[in-house]
């Protein structure tokens, strides 16, 4: 998959949303979504990156103490390998939603067609690289986020030749999507854990 991102924008000051290109109005009134009455920021952006955090660590758990030939065998049918996974969510997920969509970061966008598909690890790059780069995607995606310090913060550039008209428009909604999907491919990684060497993440007896 290619992003264009000659469409970059950046965020208006004030969180007035009257920039031009792809950016989105901030949200207000009854339909503003979850989290327009919070009236400490702070707090709600502690409370959201905490969550996403505890599922980065299920992820990043899920694959420790795997070896090379491990984190690159398929074991279901559509062919991914835990690697590939995480190398998505580095690149595809943190990267892309938290650099380029919130922050609207040129240098960032520009760089998302290097990349055809995340999902494909290339043979010279090792499990310790990919690894390394999801942490670090993590820790630029968080000093983003903290550096807002506003939860309804508006995004500073959308894809809509990717995804039409936006359907996120606040931080909020970003960390919140980041979350469910960081969480989705979680389970995913407990699944194809199990199927590798039967190690399971929650055993109730």
């Amino acid at each position: 998959m290619t992003y264009r991102g000659d469409d970059a924008v950046t965020r208006p000051e004030s969180g007035t949303g009257t920039g031009t290109g792809t950016q989105n109005e901030p949200r207000t009134g009854p339909d503003a979504g979850p989290g327009a009455g919070v009236t400490d920021p702070d707090a709600e952006i502690r409370a959201l990156l905490s969550c996403l955090d505890g599922q980065r660590r299920h992820v990043l758990e899920m694959v420790g103490g795997l070896d090379a030939d491990a984190l690159r065998r398929p074991v279901l049918p559509s062919g991914w390998s835990c690697l590939g996974l995480v190398q998505h969510l580095a690149l595809d997920v943190e990267r892309f939603w938290f650099g380029a969509v919130f922050a609207g970061d040129r240098a960032v966008i520009a760089a998302l067609d290097e990349i055809d598909d995340a999902w494909q690890v290339a043979p010279g790059v090792t499990g310790t690289e990919v690894l390394d780069r999801y942490r670090a995607e993590t820790e630029l995606a968080n000093a983003v986020v903290v550096a807002a310090a506003d939860a309804g913060a508006p995004l500073a550039w959308w894809p809509r030749e990717l995804f039409g008209e936006p359907h996120l428009h606040t931080l909020r909604d970003v960390l919140l999507h980041v979350i469910a999907e960081t969480a989705c491919h979680a389970g995913h990684l407990d699944a194809a854990r199990e199927l590798i060497d039967g190690r399971q993440w929650l055993v109730l007896t």
